[in-house]
């Protein structure tokens, strides 16, 4: 059966694990996929050639640069000095190979779902009552975002935590993510991806698991929720689309502030349509709109790429912040931005914004909130862009069974503070078990 169990010490060293087999990782393997009727489940290991690195630190050599912004903060994007000093870090003092040792010291797989061939880490824990979790990454983020969960999940009791609460953990990276394989055709919105992922889940064995999601993740997440595909026990979600419809138009200008908003609901409004107005989700326009347009640039030019990308909301901060101790830092971020290149998936993981309509990851009309019954449970973190009231998640999902805000974490939590991430989904699916 795939998965294994895994130790801190493997998994912080990079070491190799156990009797996985060798296969290259390149764009061309994904090009060279096994037989969309394959339903097998096959080791996974990542190697990327030296020439391709030998590339990017060329293309980072000869980059051409544009001309200084015209304001002093990142209002116009990404700073030039600031571009400038990352992306010379990552031709020069970066290494590739410590972030792709530290992915081959996991179980790692891949299998064809629907012709698409999904590549995923999966570790049992070794309690052998453990709930199986499929956790989901978003857009520009990636399976990178979990690592440090996989230890705190699989075992709790290093952590000072009960046995009880342990999970087997189920990483996939999103068609045309990462080492997924790239869809030749349309239709892979989060609903065919919520199918595939219980696919998945059956493949492994499992009869009976909990979907997480940040992002995207929780739109899939929720997409899951819909389906409620039988063994499904319940969803927790750190973006939940818990906009109430009157208030949606209103956050566009479409329609009037609403009426008789809470001071809590008040504050979340103004803050969003603040956010909104302020051109914060420009770049998700352009995906949603004209996805391969984009691809021309960020394909061919790494530091394209990368100021394209760190117009997100704390990718920047990380990148470019002083305290060298931060979580993630300027590494981690530039192990994310090196697998969107390496893989070459810029234009294939902007689809998803194409195949959902442009529709907002937290508009309640798009995402159906009504129609799921399965049990939800939700995290909100202080830092996120979007902290859903408790009044307006009650609202959009009628089986809420679980509501926290967290003290500290934002849109990237899991990758920011693992062992907080951790305990929330312990608490959210512990009456699930």
């Amino acid at each position: 059966m795939p998965g294994q169990t895994i130790t801190r010490r493997a998994l912080l060293s990079g070491s190799a694990a156990a009797g996985a087999a060798a296969l290259f990782a390149d764009s061309a393997a994904l090009s060279a996929q096994p037989s969309p009727t394959s339903a097998s489940v096959r080791p996974y290991r990542v190697h990327v050639p030296e020439a391709a690195i030998a590339d990017l630190r060329r293309r980072i050599r000869d980059t051409r640069w544009p001309d200084r912004e015209t304001v002093t903060d990142r209002a116009q994007g990404a700073r030039l000095a600031d571009m400038q000093g990352l992306v010379r870090y990552w031709g020069g003092g970066y290494d590739w190979r410590r972030a792709e040792a530290r992915l081959n010291a996991l179980p790692q797989f891949s299998t064809m779902i629907d012709g698409v061939e999904i590549h995923f880490i999966h570790v049992r824990s070794r309690h052998p009552a453990a709930l199986p979790v499929l956790v989901s990454h978003g857009w520009p983020g990636s399976v990178f975002e979990q690592l440090g969960l996989i230890i705190p999940l699989t075992d709790p009791t290093a952590e000072g935590g009960n046995a009880a609460d342990a999970f087997d953990v189920v990483i996939p990276s999103l068609p045309g993510f990462g080492f997924s394989g790239r869809p030749t055709g349309t239709g892979w919105g989060p609903d065919r991806i919520g199918r595939a992922w219980d696919v998945l889940m059956k493949r492994l064995g499992y009869k009976r698991y909990v979907a997480q999601g940040g992002d995207w993740g929780s739109v899939i997440a929720e997409a899951m929720g819909r389906q409620a595909p039988k063994g499904l026990l319940g969803i927790h979600v750190n973006l939940p689309a818990a906009v109430p419809p009157e208030v949606g138009p209103a956050l566009t200008g479409a329609g009037p502030p609403p009426a008789a908003l809470s001071p809590e609901e008040s504050e979340t409004f103004e803050g969003l349509r603040a956010f909104i107005r302020g051109g914060n989700l420009a770049y998700t326009t352009m995906m949603s709109a004209r996805p391969q347009a984009i691809g021309y640039g960020l394909t061919d030019s790494p530091a394209g790429l990368a100021g394209f990308m760190l117009v997100h909301p704390g990718f920047a901060h990380w990148s470019f912040g002083a305290d060298p101790a931060q979580t993630p830092g300027r590494d981690e971020v530039l192990d994310n931005l090196t697998l969107y290149w390496l893989t070459n998936s810029a234009v294939s993981s902007a689809r998803i914004y194409w195949e959902n309509g442009g529709s907002s990851a937290t508009s309640a009309a798009a995402n159906r909130t009504a129609e799921i019954s399965v049990p939800v449970a939700i995290t909100n973190f202080p830092e996120e862009v979007y902290r859903a009231p408790e009044s307006w998640a009650r609202r959009a999902f009628r089986n809420l069974i679980y509501f926290n805000a967290a003290d500290r974490g934002g849109h990237f939590a899991a990758w920011e503070h693992p062992q907080l991430f951790a305990r929330e989904m312990r608490a959210a699916f512990r009456s699930l078990r």
